[in-house]
């Protein structure tokens, strides 16, 4: 299972995603978006916009599902985490 991060390098919310992420032991690939330069910055956000319709981080993604946000709940859940 794949799980990808979408991130702001400065953003609160997107530090407690990873911080949560590595205490749980998660793999995951990870791109602050803020940190992309020219065209891969315009596709990465593209990529957001794409699959959530806006541009808030974090956005959290395993396989198919993603959900917008810091949410301990919800990545369990999605992560089948008990």
């Amino acid at each position: 299972m794949k799980v990808f991060l979408y991130a702001l390098s400065t953003c609160y919310h997107c530090q407690r995603t990873k911080k949560w992420l590595n205490e749980h032991q998660v793999d995951y690939d990870c791109v602050d978006v803020d940190l992309a330069e020219g065209e891969e910055k315009k596709r990465l956000v593209q990529e957001v916009k794409g699959l959530t319709g806006t541009t808030q981080f974090p956005v959290f993604k395993v396989g198919e599902q993603f959900t917008v946000g810091f949410n301990e709940e919800l990545f369990k859940e999605m992560l089948g985490i008990t």
